[in-house]
């Protein structure tokens, strides 16, 4: 198990102030060394903000790529800009003009019970534009948000709103749920084994971030715990399921295999914070990429598998001539799951220029494996497409 990233979260002054980003870098990096002392591994420092939501759209491009600027040189690996609100528009544009900043759009606000159709269709339109950038790569950077609080540690869902700085941890520790269930007699057996391991861990990196919080000043918001992926048999959270099952990903019992992986997670004795879920990245877990080369995943069970588990639609291959319609209609799919079940959902869909449906996929990053491009069946305009709101009520609360 590793240290996906040390999130600090801040608002952030305006205009900004190198000696601020400074100080929340030095506070990262005491925090990386603590971890590390204790035998983690910790992959990546973060910072997130709120900050594009209180830029005006012509300020937006310059103050996010002198913060992309400030952040790097102080030591931080990756940026959250956070949701970008009247900004929208001019995503693509700060996408191409930085590396490394992260960008997302509420569909739904948190606890909300709206969709918001014109942002579901702004959405839509910069993921189309997004996927000129880099062969598809753009769109790495930029997600769609249901229902997602501010304080989550995972990228691109990480911002704030708070006025103070705080922090949390995001693990990468699929390898824990390949460890459970490779070794288990039975599914019980597999649930028990991963929930004492996820306690054991969670508990130790929560004593040690919890006594760096009192030192800093600083509070400490929990450990996403959610099994994250990295591309390998060992720590792939497609390979666990399939441990489960005994069957290729998408065989009956795979909704049940996510379940029982979700429920020992949340079921662990430690301070949770953020989805602390199943993450299901197509092109981040190398089963995935593999079982969507192979032509046996489908979107619809991905969103399907996220009602009982994760964090929703992530890094998901999509033809390059996927319509507008057809993402807006998805997104809406997903905000509505997100009302419906009370939890947070995301959606980082990539469009990639000159593909379809079961062509191959390659990128030379380091966090995906080769994969394939998943079909989306095509949508033509209707009453859905013109909503400007959609109300619902979540399910429980009927």
């Amino acid at each position: 198990m590793k240290i996906r990233s040390i999130t600090i979260f801040d608002k952030l002054r305006l205009p900004l102030d190198p000696d601020q980003i400074a100080e929340l870098s030095r506070r990262t990096q005491t925090a990386t060394e603590r971890f590390a002392a204790a035998g983690y591994e910790v992959q990546t420092v973060r910072l997130a903000t709120g900050l594009l939501a209180r830029l005006a759209p012509a300020d937006a491009v310059a103050t996010i790529t002198q913060l992309e600027a400030l952040g790097n040189a102080a030591g931080f690996q990756f940026i959250s800009a956070g949701p970008a609100g009247d900004c929208l528009p001019v995503v693509p544009e700060l996408l191409r003009a930085t590396e490394s900043v992260f960008v997302t759009s509420r569909i739904v606000t948190p606890g909300g019970r709206r969709i918001d159709g014109a942002k579901v269709r702004q959405a839509s339109g910069v993921i189309k534009a997004a996927a000129k950038i880099a062969e598809g790569f753009g769109n790495l950077r930029f997600a769609a948000l249901a229902n997602v609080g501010p304080g989550i540690p995972f990228f691109p869902a990480a911002y704030w709103e708070g006025e103070e700085p705080a922090f949390a941890i995001a693990t990468e520790s699929a390898d824990l749920a390949v460890q459970a269930t490779a070794s288990a007699a039975d599914v019980a057996a597999a649930h028990a084994a991963l929930q004492d391991l996820v306690t054991t861990h969670g508990q130790r990196l929560q004593s040690i971030a919890r006594t760096f919080a009192g030192e800093a000043g600083m509070p400490f918001l929990g450990t996403d715990f959610s099994l994250a992926p990295f591309p390998g048999a060992a720590c792939s959270i497609g390979g666990a399921l399939e441990s489960i099952t005994g069957s290729p990903l998408g065989a009956p019992g795979t909704l049940a295999a996510a379940a029982l992986l979700t429920d020992a997670v949340q079921r662990a004795d430690f301070h949770q914070t953020g989805f602390c879920g199943l993450m299901m990245p197509v092109l981040e877990d190398s089963v995935l990429a593999q079982r969507a080369a192979e032509g046996r995943l489908r979107v619809g069970e991905l969103l399907q598998w996220s009602a009982v588990c994760g964090t929703g639609l992530d890094t998901v291959p999509l033809p390059g001539d996927v319509s507008e319609t057809a993402i807006a209609g998805l997104l809406f799919d997903v905000a509505a799951l997100a009302i419906r079940a009370r939890k947070p959902l995301t959606a980082r869909l990539m469009p990639l220029p000159g593909k379809g449906a079961g062509d191959p996929v390659h990128f030379d990053f380091a966090y995906f494996a080769d994969g394939g491009v998943l079909p989306l069946g095509e949508a033509v305009e209707g009453a859905l497409s013109d909503s400007e709101t959609l109300a619902l009520t979540p399910y429980h609360a009927l």
